[in-house]
C-alpha cells in the first residue's frame, strides 16, 4: 500500500539520518512527499541514505549534510546551509542522532557519561532550540518537533546509567519545549522506541534479546519503520492538536 502524501512541500531535517531509526524516518517521509535533509556525523552513511529516498513528486529535493548534535557551531552550520538551500527553515525536526556508551554505575567512566549526554540530551536541546530560533524568526505559522527518546528513560535499564538519564532528559526538554513554542504554532512532542532492530540493538547479546522478546506482549522486536510511521504522523497535520505528549513504540513492553 503505498504512504498517504501528508507531507507534500514539507522540508524535514532528520538527525541520525544516516541509520536505524533516522534512516527510516528519512524514507517514509520522502515517500509521502516531504524535502528530506539527512543529517548524521558519519556524512558517508548520510549519503548512503540519502540515495534510497525516492524523489517522485514535484519540487522535491533532498540533501545529506554531516552535523555533530553536541556542538553548537555545527548545529547552527547546518541550519544556516539549509537555509541558504532552500530559502526556508525545515518545518519538520526529528532528533533521531543518538549513542550508547554501556557500562554499571559502579565502573561507569566519567567521560562515558558526558559523552552519551552530550550527543543525545545536549544535542537534542540544541537542534531544538537552533530549529525553533530559525522558523520564528521566519515568521513561519506552524512546525513540527520530534524528539527520539526511549522506553527505557521511563522505566531504567540495567548497565545503561547515562543513557536511561539522558533519555529521561529529553522527554522532559520535550514537554517544557512544547509548553514554551506552542504559541508560535510549533508542536513538539516525543517518541520512544522499546527495543528495535538497529545497529544499536545489535550489540546486544542473543540470550538477553531472547530474553527480552519473551516479555514482550507482541512477542518480537521493533522494525525501524514501525517508529517512522509514528514520526510522519507527527509531522504531519493528522496530529495538528497533539503537542507535548510522549508515544510509546514498544510492542507493549512495560504497560504500565
Amino acid at each position: 500500500m503505498a504512504a498517504p502524501l501528508r507531507l507534500i512541500s514539507r522540508l524535514a531535517v532528520v538527525t541520525g539520518g544516516g541509520s536505524g531509526i533516522g534512516r527510516a524516518v528519512c524514507q517514509r517521509f520522502a515517500a509521502e512527499g516531504a524535502s528530506v535533509v539527512v543529517a548524521d556525523v558519519s556524512e558517508g552513511s548520510a549519503n548512503q541514505t540519502l540515495e534510497s529516498l525516492p524523489r517522485e513528486h514535484r519540487g522535491q529535493e533532498h540533501m545529506a549534510v554531516g552535523v555533530d548534535v553536541s556542538s553548537r557551531e555545527s548545529v547552527e552550520r547546518m541550519v544556516t546551509t539549509i537555509q541558504r538551500q532552500y530559502f526556508q527553515p525545515p518545518s519538520v525536526c526529528v532528533t533521531a542522532a543518538g549513542i550508547t556508551q554501556d557500562e554499571f554505575l559502579l565502573k561507569m567512566e566519567e567521560d562515558d557519561f558526558d559523552r552519551v549526554i552530550q550527543v543525545n540530551l545536549k544535542g537534542t536541546f540544541l537542534l531544538t532550540q537552533a530549529v525553533s530560533k530559525a522558523l520564528v524568526a521566519s515568521g513561519s505559522s506552524k512546525g513540527s518537533i520530534i524528539t527520539v527518546g526511549s522506553i527505557v528513560g521511563k522505566v531504567g535499564n540495567i548497565g545503561q546509567v547515562n543513557y536511561t538519564a539522558s533519555k529521561a532528559g529529553v522527554e522532559g526538554l520535550t514537554r517544557t519545549a512544547a509548553k514554551e513554542l506552542s504559541r508560535f504554532g510549533i508542536r513538539c512532542n516525543c517518541v520512544l522506541p522499546g527495543f528495535i532492530n538497529t545497529p544499536m540493538t545489535h550489540k546486544v547479546p542473543e540470550k538477553v534479546i531472547s530474553k527480552i522478546t519473551s516479555i514482550i506482549p507482541l512477542g518480537r522486536m521493533g522494525e525501524p519503520a514501525e517508529v517512522a510511521d509514528v514520526c510522519a504522523f507527527l509531522a504531519s497535520d493528522d496530529s495538528r492538536y497533539i503537542t507535548g505528549i510522549s508515544v510509546e513504540v514498544t510492542g507493549g513492553l512495560f504497560i504500565g
